[in-house]
């Protein structure tokens, strides 16, 4: 087997779940080093061998049974799919029982949560992270303080004092600046969101026509011209349609600017349902548009064309009087072999007009 052969065996192959199995194979060696050290007590004679014992044995199964737990997927859908807080919780937990079984040997357990506090700036909200900061120090204490009862020769009271005033100046610190850092990586992840929309807004207004998010002129252009180059390589045939909305300054005189629009949008609405997918439409001009359709013959291409045209003959955008009929006038033009883009479109351009000449809401080839 390959590395990445058993690394999809171990992890799965969703990223996000592979990103949460490391973090919670991180913690689970961090754990696996602090039953380390307290066997090392246990051989030394420091910690009774059964309390090692069921302490090991329920520490590494619980963090096994983490690990387990999502690589089953049974995490998604949860609130926390990393399961970070339960791990952090469970890891105070176990360092609290460390902490009371270990005798002489108590202070190696301070190290582990601290370290546990930092697991937390990664998908906690600081809220959380400081609550748990709270919650080891209250366990600590409670635990520090039965102990020195329990066994007061080697918990002393005063000794004990000392440690729970240090731990928890440490573990409220440590918490305060992972909150810190949770909040800085949240800001900065909500910027990169922002930004993201940003840039994605800019490349829609670069491309896009505002008023009916048909494709602008200029990406228009762009497109005609991959097309062109695609025709030479290949040969494929395709068409080039100019539609002109017909009496389009009678809406306008009639119903105002916000009526010819109301008209641009439902006309563009109807044309992107209309056409195929590997088509396109770009707004060219006021209430003129250019149609590109791909892998097409005239003959073929004007009956698409006909079908929008009838279509349009149907549009009653809203505030729009009835008695002002919406029609189109189309000109199409088969590209030929050889000849400018500018040349089509003038085609087209020209059967437009001739469309218009010949009383409108008709489709003229040129």
């Amino acid at each position: 087997m390959t590395a990445p052969t058993i690394a999809t065996a171990l992890l799965g192959t969703d990223p996000h779940q592979r990103i949460r199995l490391l973090q919670t194979a991180i913690a689970s060696l961090l754990m696996f080093a602090a039953a380390a050290a307290v066997n090392y007590l246990v051989w030394v004679g420091i910690t009774p061998v059964w309390q090692g014992v069921v302490w090991t044995v329920f520490t590494l199964g619980t963090f096994a049974g983490f690990l387990l737990f999502i690589r089953l997927g049974f995490n998604r859908g949860l609130a926390d799919p990393s399961l970070s807080a339960a791990q952090m919780v469970m890891a105070m937990l176990v360092s609290v029982w460390a902490y009371a079984i270990a005798n002489a040997g108590r202070g190696a357990v301070f190290p582990a949560p601290m370290l546990t506090m930092m697991f937390g700036m990664y998908a906690l909200t600081p809220g959380s992270i400081r609550r748990i900061g709270w919650f080891a120090v209250i366990v600590f204490g409670v635990v520090m303080g039965v102990m020195t009862q329990l066994k007061p020769t080697v918990y002393e009271p005063r000794v004990e004092l000392v440690h729970f005033f240090v731990f928890s100046v440490m573990i409220l610190t440590v918490s305060w600046l992972a909150s810190q850092l949770s909040r800085l990586r949240n800001r900065l992840r909500t910027q990169k969101a922002e930004l993201a929309h940003a840039l994605e807004r800019i490349q829609d207004l670069a491309t896009h026509d505002e008023l009916t998010g048909l494709f602008n002129r200029r990406h228009m252009q762009d497109l005609l011209h991959l097309e062109h180059q695609r025709c030479m390589r290949s040969g494929h045939p395709f068409c080039i349609v100019m539609l002109d909305l017909d009496h389009f300054k009678r809406i306008n005189d009639a119903h105002g600017h916000a009526g010819g629009d109301a008209v641009l949008r439902a006309f563009a609405d109807e044309a992107k349902a209309c056409i195929r997918a590997s088509d396109a439409i770009a707004r060219w001009g006021g209430e003129e548009f250019l149609l590109l359709m791909t892998d097409t013959r005239a003959s073929l291409g004007k009956l698409g064309v006909e079908r929008l045209r009838e279509r349009v003959t149907a549009l009653r955008p809203p505030g729009v009087e009835s008695s002002l009929p919406i029609t189109l006038s189309a000109g199409l033009a088969e590209h030929r072999a050889g000849e400018p883009i500018s040349e089509t479109i003038s085609r087209a351009d020209q059967a437009v007009y001739l469309a218009k000449a010949q009383g409108r809401n008709r489709v003229v080839m040129g």
